[in-house]
């Protein structure tokens, strides 16, 4: 890069992380490429195409990529030697684990008030997620995920309320937990004899 050109991040043209492999940085460029490429009639675009090559060729050389990821650090102020943590794509099983629990609570949340105001199901999208403390993009994804399974619907108020699929699967949720429990009580009262 030189001094007087302003300076341009080259992994958020081809969407990657600083800190990947070069196969990755192909695998992006071939994807972008094939996307923007002046043949491809739907997503042509000349400009995107070309920055997409630029970047390319600085990454896929080691030594250019060296002399980059320097500038980049200094850019970004960042330790270029030491990989930043991915928090946005860390995912455990304790992360499904806690998000089933939201969507249950969510769904309790929902079945409570249909049963107790069956006239009015719907709640205000902000009054469950405040319960539920959960960020934007976490409530939007459990929204999303309970959406596209039936379990609950977005009203004409623009209110959410639970579905008969909703209320079929938290019936038999509780029945499950329910038998769950006697098991365990009856496993404890054998140990204890």
């Amino acid at each position: 890069m030189e001094d007087d050109e302003d300076f341009v991040d080259l992994y958020a043209i081809l969407q990657v992380d600083p800190f990947c492999e070069r196969l990755i940085v192909e695998k992006a460029y071939r994807h972008f490429a094939q996307l923007y490429h002046p043949d491809h009639s739907d997503t042509a675009d000349v400009d995107k195409f070309q920055e997409a090559t630029r970047a390319y060729k600085v990454l896929k050389d080691p030594r250019k990529r060296a002399d980059y990821d320097r500038a980049y650090a200094t850019e970004k102020g960042i330790d270029p030697a030491k990989p930043q943590p991915r928090d946005d794509i860390v995912i455990d099983g304790s992360t499904a684990v806690e998000d089933a629990e939201i969507h249950e609570k969510l769904l309790l949340a929902l079945y409570k008030r249909r049963r107790e105001k069956a006239g009015q199901p719907g709640v205000m999208p902000y009054h469950i997620q405040n319960d539920l403390d959960c960020s934007d993009e976490s409530f939007d994804f459990h929204i999303w995920y309970l959406k596209s399974k039936g379990f609950i619907e977005i009203t004409q108020e623009s209110e959410l309320a639970i579905t008969i699929a909703g209320v079929d699967h938290v019936i038999s949720s509780s029945r499950a937990e329910a038998k769950e429990k006697l098991f365990l009580e009856q496993s404890k009262r054998d140990e204890a004899e």
